[in-house]
C-alpha cells in the first residue's frame, strides 16, 4: 500500500516540512518490523533474532532484546555480545547508539540520542542528536535515562530512576538526578573499598 506523505507525516507523527519524505518510508517500515518483534511468540527467538539483526547496525552474538522494544532508526544502533536488555526499553538513534558486550538494561531503560532545541521557534522544526556510547559490562538499572551525547565507562553501574546528562568514567557506581559518582570500583568483580 502506498501512503501519501501527508499520511506518513501523521503516522511518524510529524507536521513540519523537514522531514523527507524517504525517510518517513522508512520510519513505516521500521515500525512494522518492530510491531512484528514485540508481538511475537516467546518461542519465536529465531524471528526476532532476525529482525534484530535486519533492523541494527550491529546486533552481538547471543544478545537478546525482551518485548516490548521502540527505537527511532534502529540502523544506528550497534550491540555487543552477550547483552541483555529487559522489556520496555527505549533507544531514540537519531545518532549512534553504541552498547558493548556484557551489558544488562533493566526494564523501561530509555537512551536518548535525540533532542530538540529550548527555543520554541526552533524546536517545530528542528532536532538536534549526539551519540551514546555505553562500554562493556555496563549495569543500567530500572527507568534509568541516558541523555543525549554521554558516555558510560566501562564496568559501570548506573542505579535505578537514575537520569545521566554527563559521562560517567569507568568502574563507578553512580545514582541521582542528574546522575552522579558515588563510589569507584575496583573492576575486577569486587568493590574497592
Amino acid at each position: 500500500m502506498e501512503l501519501s506523505e501527508e499520511e506518513l507525516r501523521r503516522i511518524c507523527g510529524f507536521s513540519f516540512d523537514s522531514e523527507n519524505v524517504e525517510l518517513l518510508r522508512s520510519r513505516v517500515a521500521l515500525q512494522t518490523r518492530l510491531h512484528e518483534f514485540n508481538h511475537s511468540l516467546p518461542v519465536e527467538i529465531g524471528k526476532r533474532e532476525k529482525i534484530l539483526h535486519e533492523i541494527f547496525g550491529a546486533f552481538g552474538k547471543e544478545s537478546h532484546i525482551e518485548p516490548p522494544f521502540f527505537c527511532d532508526c534502529g540502523s544506528k544502533i550497534f550491540v555487543g555480545d552477550y547483552t541483555f536488555m529487559n522489556a520496555g526499553i527505549t533507544i531514540l538513534d537519531n545518532a549512534e547508539v553504541r552498547i558493548g558486550s556484557h551489558c544488562w538494561l533493566a526494564p523501561s531503560v530509555q537512551i536518548y540520542a535525540s533532542t530538540h532545541p529550548t527555543d520554541y521557534l526552533e524546536r517545530r522544526t528542528r532536532c538536534t542528536s549526539a551519540p551514546v556510547e555505553i562500554g562493556d559490562d555496563v549495569w543500567l538499572g530500572g527507568a534509568v535515562v541516558v541523555c543525549p551525547g554521554v558516555k558510560i565507562g566501562p564496568r559501570s553501574v548506573i542505579g535505578a530512576g537514575s537520569v545521566v546528562v554527563k559521562d560517567i568514567p569507568a568502574d563507578s557506581l553512580a545514582v541521582g538526578n542528574p546522575c552522579r559518582v558515588i563510589k569507584k570500583l575496583n573492576g575486577a568483580g569486587s568493590e574497592a573499598k
